[in-house]
């Protein structure tokens, strides 16, 4: 196992491989480094260098008492780019994993960074609020505490139903995929994933959208249960001053597994542009 212990002792697991342009993935809520794996095996394939890390309290990395919120995530991630020396790199995020790039890329990234790739993610701001009348209301992300502190072992597998578009009528439902996610979820610290909740709901990433000024491609399902595209995909690609929307019928929030082909053929258009 490749592991980075940090400056404050915290040891972030991540896969490092192949050779060419780095491409770095930034995982979901309460996921791991292998939700990746679709995308890591395509673009090894076309010749990149891919690398994926599991945030602070999640998968593989270091359980830490403090640290579960966006500055310090982005921080993990400028401290574990400079260690491997990560340069022109495309960073990849999706859902909370979007919100860790764009913070990261605003406040470290600059010289390191080559194109950034935003998919189901959370920015700009998740709750509801007299800013963001659109927004999701607090109590939805209450309830998500609440069953994540008391009822984590089933919630994690109620969750997957709306995560990847399974309650839809007519949907191809792969338990292999569900339990996938289960265990990735389980694998991590209740403490952080709780906490967690605030960090991909509460953080306002406007100012870090305006400031960005390379290439972003924003990507969202327009059936999204879990971050509705309209406050957050679209609102993203209209602050962003290099941003291109591309939004999708249908697909759901976990469209990164479900909708790999078309996801993952999008990208690369975008990288090689």
């Amino acid at each position: 196992m490749s592991t980075l212990k940090l400056k404050d002792g915290t040891k972030i697991f991540y896969k490092d491989l192949g050779e060419g342009q780095p491409i770095m993935f930034h995982h979901g809520w309460p996921l791991s480094a292998d939700d990746w794996d679709a995308q890591i095996m395509f673009f090894l394939q076309k010749g990149y260098r891919l690398i994926a890390h599991d945030r602070r309290g999640h998968g593989r990395s270091s359980q830490t008492a403090s640290g579960h919120e966006m500055e310090t995530y982005a921080s993990d991630v400028a401290e574990l780019t400079e260690y491997l020396d990560l340069k022109n790199a495309i960073h990849i995020g999706h859902s909370t994993g979007g919100g860790e790039v764009i913070r990261y890329v605003n406040k470290y990234g600059k010289d390191r960074v080559a194109k950034a790739v935003l998919i189901s993610s959370v920015p700009p701001v998740m709750v509801k609020s007299e800013n963001n009348p659109d927004g999701v209301p607090i109590e939805v992300f209450d309830n998500i505490r609440d069953q994540t502190l008391n009822n984590r072992q089933q919630f994690y597998i109620d969750l997957t139903f709306p995560f990847y578009g399974y309650n839809r009528e007519g949907a191809n439902i792969k338990e292999g995929i569900q339990r996938n996610w289960w265990r990735q979820g389980m694998m991590g610290s209740i403490l952080a994933h709780y906490e967690c909740v605030k960090a991909f709901s509460e953080t306002d990433f406007t100012e870090d959208l305006k400031a960005v000024d390379i290439p972003v491609l924003v990507l969202h399902g327009e059936d999204d249960q879990i971050v509705p595209y309209q406050n957050a995909g679209v609102k993203s690609a209209k602050l962003l001053k290099n941003g291109k929307l591309i939004t999708y019928p249908g697909f759901p929030h976990g469209m990164p597994t479900t909708e790999a082909a078309t996801i993952n053929k999008d990208i690369l258009e975008f990288i090689k542009s």
